[in-house]
């Protein structure tokens, strides 16, 4: 498989996935949308990954590219029925791009918090062997308000009602993050919006104790995402 992988921010890459990519033998190109990379012609690519960013889908005026970045995640998800994986702003994305939408969250989610399946993702290929309940790395302060026609949510939390979905057959996103690595939160956290809203959800040191905090899961959270990366290439392998 040759996945294209759209980027909005350089250390905002596919994580952990990479090294499972990798012992595939699955390839991948990344695009950095934000420094100004074109988007290219869809026909060589057999998945499309969108990765998070600290841009908000409706800031289309300081980031112009977002137009057509929505333009073709529609194309190649409702025209080609292209497999597809967005984490974060890619899970917004998404949803826009069908005919959700997205606002700023009620109460923004940042820290290790924990991720309930609903009954149709305890019931789904996507999270199958993951627990109905579990910790992931949160970082957002807009969500998901309204889901596209024909979606269906697969997680869900208290202040974020939406926290996975699926569209059609070959569409998976989530706004939790499931790539997280030793260095995450370091790198993260030296992008200006990320750090304001890390220490004004946690507070001064919020940076070390976030860390901590993914140290001692992660284990957990490279088995789980392991997990669902063979799920999602079970649930969008051609039939």
């Amino acid at each position: 498989m040759h996945i294209l992988v759209l980027q909005h921010e350089r250390v905002e890459h596919p994580g952990i996935f990479r090294k499972f990519l990798a012992e595939d033998g699955h390839t991948w190109d990344a695009v950095e949308l934000d420094e100004g990379e074109a988007l290219p012609q869809i026909d060589g690519y057999d998945a499309l990954w969108v990765m998070g960013g600290p841009m908000d889908v409706w800031q289309e005026e300081a980031h112009p590219w977002l137009v057509a970045e929505k333009a073709y995640i529609r194309e190649a998800v409702e025209e080609r029925g292209m497999p597809f994986l967005g984490l974060c702003l890619g899970h917004q994305l998404l949803a826009e791009a069908l005919g959700g939408t997205v606002g700023k969250s009620g109460r923004p989610e940042v820290g290790v918090l924990d991720v309930m399946l609903t009954e149709a993702g305890a019931s789904g290929v996507l999270f199958d062997g993951l627990p109905e309940v579990f910790p992931a790395l949160q970082w957002h302060g807009a969500e998901v308000t309204a889901l596209p026609p024909g979606a269906q949510v697969l997680a869900t939390s208290p202040d974020c009602a939406v926290q996975a979905m699926k569209w059609g057959t070959r569409a998976y996103s989530m706004q939790f993050h499931m790539e997280v690595e030793p260095d995450t939160v370091r790198v993260w956290a030296d992008i200006p919006e990320y750090a304001g809203a890390l220490e004004a959800a946690l507070g001064a040191g919020a940076v070390e104790r976030l860390e901590a905090d993914c140290a001692a899961r992660m284990t957990t959270f490279n088995d789980m995402a392991e997990r669902l990366y063979i799920n999602w290439l079970q649930a969008t392998a051609k039939t």
